[in-house]
């Protein structure tokens, strides 16, 4: 695991106005949180760290970081980090002291290599089946990437935990059946031939409005008015 610098200097307890004020000045708020007895820093600390300085630790991923309080140094992990909704800028972090000579379990991401012949000859697709792996190991040997090494996969291979490089000083604290990456075959999407649509009939024109029976019948009665009565029917005249 790599190791960084970073300074920080204390701070004291602010309101809301006070923190955004303090990020005004180029300034992240900041706690460390203390680790055992007998370690230096061990109590929880309010601190404040140089923005600049704080994004360019953020880029190594799991590096323990050398913080430095004046005279003061310890080694220790961001535990927590917050960031602006819409910046994406830290706002606010937390420290965590750790001891180089006690394991961490932390979560490390994996990192694919080669190139699969399934997918290039074959015109297969590579699925990543998991990102990061949890692992636990002394600070010092906490790598910032699993590789995974998918040279050797043919459509319908993969491969698993147990399958994977050893990394001296490191286990992997996963099943070792989990399948980190396989090949599957392409998605063959077929057309389908739209079936041939029977011949259609001239439509049916169907006049707009209603007959005048149809209208009489429709036509609700006014209150207090009877309902209009039907036009009697011509009596057919009698047979003779």
């Amino acid at each position: 695991m790599e190791s960084l610098i970073l300074e920080a200097e204390s701070r004291e307890t602010l309101s809301n106005g006070g923190l955004k004020g303090l990020r005004k000045q180029g300034w992240v708020p900041a706690i460390l949180y203390g680790g055992y007895q007998g370690e230096v820093l061990s109590q929880n600390r309010l601190l404040k760290v140089p923005e600049k300085s704080l994004i360019k630790t953020l880029g190594k991923h799991n590096a323990v970081v050398e913080l430095k309080i004046g005279t003061e140094t310890a080694p220790v992990v961001i535990k927590e980090i917050q960031k602006h909704i819409i910046t994406q800028k830290p706002i606010h972090v937390d420290f965590q002291i750790i001891s180089m000579t006690e394991k961490l379990e932390v979560m490390v991401p994996v990192h694919f290599v080669g190139e699969s012949p399934g997918v290039k000859l074959h015109g297969g697709i590579l699925q990543h089946v998991v990102r990061e792996l949890k692992v636990s190991a002394l600070p010092k040997d906490i790598p910032q990437e699993i590789p995974v090494d998918v040279s050797q996969l043919d459509i319908g291979h993969g491969i698993a935990v147990s399958q994977l490089t050893v990394i001296p000083g490191v286990q992997i604290l996963v099943d070792p059946h989990q399948l980190v990456a396989n090949v599957v075959a392409p998605t063959i999407l077929e057309e389908t031939t739209a079936a041939a649509a029977p011949a259609t009939t001239e439509p049916e024109v169907i006049a707009k409005g209603k007959k005048p029976e149809e209208e009489a019948e429709a036509a609700p009665a006014k209150p207090g008015e009877k309902p209009a009565a039907s036009p009697a029917k011509t009596a057919a005249p009698p047979a003779k």
